[in-house]
């Protein structure tokens, strides 16, 4: 196992933990749609996921909770994510480990 994230356009299908983090970190503009943390080390990733669940607490983790602007972006994001996932092998029926 590496100890440093592959990137979200890299990653298996981009739905996993850690591609997860990515697109919430888009969401919350904490990072540019143009970075995908690839090369990045975990340490940083949790960083990163400390900053986003910190967020999302703040709407009571609930994508219904966010404001317009952010539930449209939340929409956005998640939207092209399936697809695309879809298009390398992702199943919303299974689990990864399936």
């Amino acid at each position: 196992m590496t100890n440093v994230y592959c990137g979200y356009h890299q990653d298996k299908h981009g739905l996993t933990q850690l591609g997860k983090i990515v697109l919430d970190g888009w969401l919350f503009g904490f990072i540019p749609e143009s970075e995908d943390c690839a090369g990045w080390d975990l340490g940083r990733m949790q960083l990163l996921m400390d900053r986003c669940e910190k967020e999302w607490d703040k709407y009571g983790n609930l994508p219904s909770r966010l404001p317009p602007e952010l539930q449209e972006r939340h929409i956005e994001i998640y939207r092209n994510a399936m697809a695309q996932a879809k298009t390398r092998g992702w199943d919303p029926e299974l689990n990864d480990d399936d």
